[in-house]
């Protein structure tokens, strides 16, 4: 056993030796505390980077086909009261939506940003005793109430039993609503008062689209629209100025779910309208991004570059209707962040690297100042020195 442990003691690769011979110098104990507070440093340095993820990027073409395109959004019109503010949508597949309520909510504010109501659009219409019947007479007990459409119905059985429900059949007719007194749903419910109440108010409106996954865009004007012949047209009503002052803020625009450590380019941007009147347009460049998370968790979703143009209305009302327009089309190109921890093994690695590779240095540039030091100090001894 001696004999195991005698052939294991000349393996030592680190010979010790007796203190009496050490000799310690102040440059040493200089070099030793630097080189100290440098390994910390680097320690402390490398211990960030393995508790905290890195991400990887990737870039591959884009080969989805088909889906959907689910835009979320949050923006305020400070001088556009929400009973003329519309939201409409179309794609170059033909698809269009005039008027969307379905998920946008509106909230009427004051000239100072405080809101004053909040509701769902399209949602809701006051009960009114007897109103009129599709046939000319008034609503009777026990009959059911089928309000008339005004011309504009497309069946024989067609109802309009809300003045929401007879825009919308005179949108489809193409036509549009010149004076809402005329009609009864809206005399009744109060349209004309409703807009003479929000006169000098302002809008927030917010909510999510989902649209086909193709170029397109979704615009937010001042007057409810309707499909004429190829063209976008709006309804005139005597209620609305000749101009309106389209100045907006934009809270929050995203084109999917939210992406850790991505901020949108167009949250907080706010535009101030100096020109009369005309028509803001966002062009956007959508680009598909999956972010994989440390975790597993896996998010599909959007990222976005825009441009801005502003373009007066001096061309006429069809080139050029009154609005804020968000133009989008989608890149071919995919980004994939692939969030990532160090290993455990790497990170002990680097951190005997640091010890070593320090301390080494440390050693060397201590053993040339020693000797350099001794060197002088010879010559000096000899009177050699100068």
């Amino acid at each position: 056993m001696e004999r195991v442990f005698s052939k294991l003691r000349n393996l030592d690769a680190y010979p010790k030796i007796n203190e009496d011979f050490y000799n310690r110098t102040l440059s040493g104990g200089i070099i030793t505390l630097v080189a100290s507070i440098i390994m910390l440093v680097l320690f402390v340095n490398e211990l960030g980077l393995y508790i905290h993820s890195y991400t990887e990027t990737q870039l591959v073409v884009d080969t989805s086909r088909g889906g959907k395109l689910h835009i979320h959004f949050d923006i305020t019109f400070p001088a556009v009261p929400c009973s003329l503010l519309s939201l409409d949508a179309r794609d170059i597949s033909g698809e269009e939506h005039f008027d969307i309520r379905h998920d946008i909510f509106k909230k009427r504010i004051d000239s100072h940003g405080a809101v004053i109501e909040v509701r769902q659009d399209g949602i809701g219409a006051p009960k009114i005793e007897k109103p009129l019947q599709r046939h000319g007479g008034r609503l009777e007990h026990n009959e059911t109430y089928c309000g008339s459409c005004f011309g504009a119905e497309t069946a024989d059985d067609e109802c309009c039993n809300s003045c929401e429900e007879v825009r919308e059949a005179y949108r489809k007719r193409g036509w549009g609503m010149t004076n809402p007194d005329l009609i009864d749903q809206c005399k009744r419910e109060g349209f004309v008062q409703k807009i003479k109440d929000e006169e000098g108010e302002g809008c927030n409106i917010h909510g999510s689209l989902e649209v086909n996954k193709v170029a397109g865009n979704f615009h937010f004007a001042a007057g409810k629209s309707f499909h004429q012949s190829a063209f976008q047209l709006f309804e005139l009503i005597s209620l609305q100025s000749d101009s309106y002052n389209i100045s907006h803020r934009v809270n929050k625009l995203a084109f999917g779910d939210s992406i850790p450590g991505v901020v949108n380019p167009l949250d907080g941007v706010q535009w101030t309208q100096e020109a009369q009147n005309g028509m803001y347009q966002y062009f956007i460049k959508v680009v598909p991004t999956i972010y994989k998370g440390v975790r597993g968790r896996t998010i599909d979703s959007n990222q976005f570059s825009v441009t801005e143009h502003f373009k007066g209305s001096d061309l006429g009302l069809f080139q050029s209707i009154t609005g804020v327009y968000f133009f989008y089309d989608l890149s071919p190109i995919k980004v994939t962040f692939t969030e990532e921890h160090v290993s455990f093994f790497h990170f002990l690695t680097n951190v005997c690297a640091i010890i070593g590779g320090v301390f080494t240095v440390a050693g060397i540039l201590d053993a040339c100042i020693y000797h350099s030091q001794k060197a002088i100090k010879k010559k000096v001894e000899l009177g050699k020195f100068g």
